[in-house]
């Protein structure tokens, strides 16, 4: 026997049910919960895990009295728990799936692109190789005019612009923050500068709003329909501006709360077309679980 096949001899498999047997029980926190989740009982899991934890030669997890956690080694087990998986769904979708083709429009607001879109085209394209997605990028009204047109399957809008309809699902909220460049002066200035969109956006409104209910006296130093704009007067240290609280990254830093009036919450709504196919499901739920773990 060569050396190669004495190698693969003596390397164990993960089998892939003990694998989703194993990240249930990490993701429940009980192996009760999971044995309920996979359609077992607890103990037939516990054997399970006790097979895997002396293949492996480590302790997965620590048993507690209401709950059981994973051990350092159980975490760098998940990891690969959750990415073999994945793979191997895509593996067998990729023969038995359908092949579905087509074309997806979707909409989106700048502010958006750069935090979700990487992960959710890519799980999209395991599944529907062979759909094209055609993404564009604009302010909220101009999105939901375009979906009403029948040019976009589903959009990605921020709620609450002034003279917009509720519509869609929300899925994501966050607190709407003032925002300078760390070490700058453009917070101690008076009248404050500010940087803004264009009206007609909620981040402008929320803004305007809350400076006048304080009586902070301010002027529009700069106005940009896409935040990038906005990032770019605040880089240099020309104004401050109201942004998420997760888009904040050095060297723009969050301004002390107690100096400029708080702005609240800005939420983001997922609108879609009516009669959307499957495909564009699951497009949909691609994008709701990127928030569920943003």
């Amino acid at each position: 026997m060569t050396q190669a096949a004495l190698s693969n001899a003596a390397t164990p498999l993960l089998d892939t049910d003990v694998l989703r047997t194993f990240v249930a029980i990490a993701e429940c926190g009980s192996f009760t919960r999971a044995a309920r989740q996979v359609f077992r009982t607890p103990s037939a899991l516990s054997m399970q895990i006790k097979r895997l934890e002396e293949t492996l030669g480590q302790a997965l997890f620590v048993r507690e009295a209401r709950q059981v956690r994973l051990t350092p080694e159980g975490e760098v087990l998940l990891g690969y728990g959750r990415r073999l998986l994945s793979l191997n769904e895509e593996a067998v979708t990729q023969f038995l799936a359908p092949k579905v083709a087509g074309r997806l429009g979707f909409g989106t607001t700048d502010d958006v692109g750069s935090r979700i879109l990487p992960g959710v085209l890519a799980q999209f394209a395991r599944s529907h190789p062979a759909v094209q997605v055609d993404v564009v990028v604009g302010s909220s009204r101009e999105m939901l005019a375009r979906l009403d047109a029948g040019e976009l399957d589903l959009v990605l809008v921020t709620a609450g612009n002034p003279g917009q309809e509720a519509r869609g699902e929300i899925v994501h909220s966050e607190p709407l923050v003032w925002v300078g460049r760390e070490g700058g002066v453009a917070a101690q200035r008076s009248p404050l500068p500010v940087a803004l969109a264009h009206q007609g956006c909620a981040w402008r409104g929320m803004a305007l709003e809350a400076l006048n209910r304080a009586g902070i006296s301010f002027r529009i130093a700069y106005t940009c329909e896409h935040c990038a704009g906005q990032e770019a007067a605040m880089l240099a240290d020309l104004a401050v501006s109201p942004f998420p609280q997760s888009l904040v990254r050095p060297p723009l830093r969050r301004i002390d709360p107690d100096q400029l009036p708080a702005l609240g919450e800005y939420q983001l709504t997922l609108v879609k077309r009516t009669g959307l196919n499957q495909a564009g499901e699951t497009l949909v739920g691609h994008v709701m679980a990127a928030f569920r773990h943003y």
